[in-house]
């Protein structure tokens, strides 16, 4: 059966369309994997894509990718898919979520993907019912195209969860392995939440043994503290999977308490809640 340890993108035997048993979700998450070349434009420390690369992905399938989705939903809802992979305490249906072993906004197909995906959720009665989300590092909103796929998820009630780990250059470099240009993070991350409703998600933990410092902190709050008011809240999560990427031996899991602790602190400098998964 799935667990929450088991990520694994070819679990239903779908090219696109992958189940996973989500913490931060509370349930099954249909994962959609528009990058199953594992090619991102990023690469963060605690990946658990194995043989990732740089890039981005090949053509997508759009019809395939309408397919596989809709016939698992069907086996989710009217099935046994539910009863015979997921144990009972996670047998519900949380959301559909672009994800997958990629930056899923690298897609040339990304727009029409999310139109794709809002068909199928209609012919099933679930539009506005069960959430679509988009899991992103944000890096692509400088495309007119994307822009208009992250408006179309909007429409659909979709949110989107937008990756600020590290707000100073030198840890982003470090952790995401992508050069700093925090106006540009600001100006995107701003740019997502008048389209859709948008989280801000955080992957924290110690590297080499350190968590990270008083100046690290400082300089995520003053990233998000001007945006307050447009952000739908933070997502703080730990290391729940190990890394499959060279720096794994690097990468240590914070106690609960920590992660508390800093969710308490982004609150009282920002104002923004903070939803924390450790």
């Amino acid at each position: 059966m799935l667990t929450t340890d088991d990520h694994r993108r070819d679990s239903a035997g779908l090219r696109y369309v992958y189940p996973v048993i989500s913490r931060r979700a509370g349930g099954v998450s249909v994962g959609i994997n528009l990058n199953v070349n594992n090619a991102c434009n990023w690469a963060c420390l605690y990946c658990q894509v194995d043989n990732l690369t740089r890039g981005g992905p090949p053509p997508v399938d759009l019809d395939l990718l309408e397919q596989e989705l809709a016939t698992f939903l069907e086996d989710a809802l009217y099935g046994d898919f539910m009863s015979r992979q997921v144990p009972p305490e996670a047998r519900d249906l949380m959301d559909v979520a672009f994800s997958g072993n990629g930056e899923p906004t690298s897609a040339a197909e990304f727009h029409q993907a999310i139109l794709r995906v809002g068909e199928v959720l209609r012919r099933f009665g679930l539009a506005g019912k069960l959430p679509l989300r988009l899991i992103t590092n944000g890096s692509m909103l400088h495309r007119p195209a994307v822009r208009e796929g992250i408006r179309a998820l909007g429409e659909l009630g979709g949110e989107v969860w937008f990756k600020v780990d590290r707000a100073t250059a030198a840890d982003v470099v470090a952790i995401n392995g992508v050069p700093l240009d925090t106006e540009k993070l600001a100006r995107n991350l701003e740019r997502c939440a008048a389209l859709a409703s948008t989280w801000v998600q955080t992957c924290w933990f110690a590297l080499d043994g350190r968590a990270p410092d008083a100046a690290a902190r400082d300089a995520y709050c003053a990233l998000l503290k001007p945006l307050a008011p447009r952000l739908a809240g933070v997502h703080l999560y730990g290391l729940a999977r190990p890394s499959l990427q060279p720096a794994a031996l690097r990468l240590t899991r914070l106690a609960a308490s920590e992660l508390e602790g800093f969710a308490a602190e982004v609150t009282k400098k920002t104002g923004i809640r903070v939803m924390v998964s450790p």
